[in-house]
């Protein structure tokens, strides 16, 4: 599909590299100075779902926890506001739940469900090493299969820009204090997946194009770049609103549990599209001018 309206791309490359590095910065300067916002998964408690016949009220609970000396803050949802969802940072015994448990019933009556979830800090760190791994492993799988299917140029090209997608989604996830758990790391893996998806079909059309063109100046690549961009658009704009529509109507209609889950998808598809826009295929015109450079510099054998 051709764009009337389309622009130079490549032209605009620093803007978009001085945006990248100023949000990383910022995401690295938060990071340092608050960390992130873990989860029960990534930290020893206990968390709580107390489902009740009638509507409850957030502050009451608030108080019942109050009472039994748990400073926590709780998070209504279920039709009406039946459910309560709290994350506890210590790890309470049955004694203790079933006190926590009495209260809600003394005040919305016996027909009371409870379900909880206990992690200890041996398996809190365990969970924690095992989601550095996945994202160090695929990270790892990515560079070999680009390598092998592309070049080199294109595997860190295409790595930096999926570090750079997932840098960016952790960051704002810091700098808004949102929870981070195991559905989190969910949501990262599969934002590196579609962000792949997207460069792969961005790179896969440079190479072709690249086999029909004589690109003898950087002038030449800029433009095979700038044009593969553009043939590829229409495509990469489909797909990622397709699975924005998805994410979208989870957020606001998904229960409580995967909303978060949805919020990340959301910040990493749009941050996905611009990366192998904007950082990917620019990244790779950049290695591959210094290659032109050495190939004009080399000397001419008679």
């Amino acid at each position: 599909m051709h764009y009337k309206w389309q622009f130079d791309v490549v032209k605009y490359r620093k803007y978009a590299f001085s945006f990248s590095i100023a949000i990383t910065i910022l995401g690295i300067l938060f990071l340092m100075i608050f960390g992130l916002n873990y989860g029960v998964d990534f930290k020893a408690g206990t968390s709580l779902d107390i489902t009740a016949a009638q509507s409850i009220d957030k502050a009451k609970a608030e108080q019942i926890f109050h009472d039994a000396g748990y400073e926590a803050t709780v998070t209504l949802g279920g039709d009406n506001n039946t459910r309560a969802t709290t994350r506890l940072d210590r790890v309470l015994n049955t004694d203790e739940i079933n006190t926590i448990i009495n209260q809600f019933k003394q005040a919305y009556g016996d027909n009371i469900v409870h379900e909880e979830n206990t992690v200890d800090p041996g398996i809190a760190r365990e969970l924690g090493l095992k989601a550095i791994y996945a994202v160090a492993l695929s990270s790892i799988g990515i560079i070999i299969y680009v390598s092998i299917r592309f070049e080199w140029r294109f595997a860190i090209s295409a790595v930096i820009a999926l570090l750079h997608d997932a840098f960016i989604v952790i960051s704002l996830f810091s700098i808004l204090r949102l929870e981070v758990n195991l559905t989190f790391i969910a949501a990262i893996l599969t934002i590196i997946g579609y962000s792949l998806n997207d460069t792969i079909v961005t790179f896969d059309r440079i190479r072709e194009n690249m086999r029909f063109s004589k690109t003898k100046t950087f002038e030449d690549l800029s433009k095979l770049v700038n044009d593969s961009i553009w043939q590829t658009m229409t495509r990469s704009i489909n797909t990622v609103f397709t699975v924005f529509i998805a994410t979208i109507l989870l957020l606001i209609m998904g229960s409580e549990s995967i909303k978060l889950f949805s919020l990340a998808m959301t910040f990493g598809l749009i941050s996905g599209v611009y990366s192998s826009t904007f950082i990917a295929a620019q990244l790779w015109l950049l290695l591959k001018r210094n290659s032109l450079k050495r190939a004009s510099a080399a000397p001419v054998k008679n």
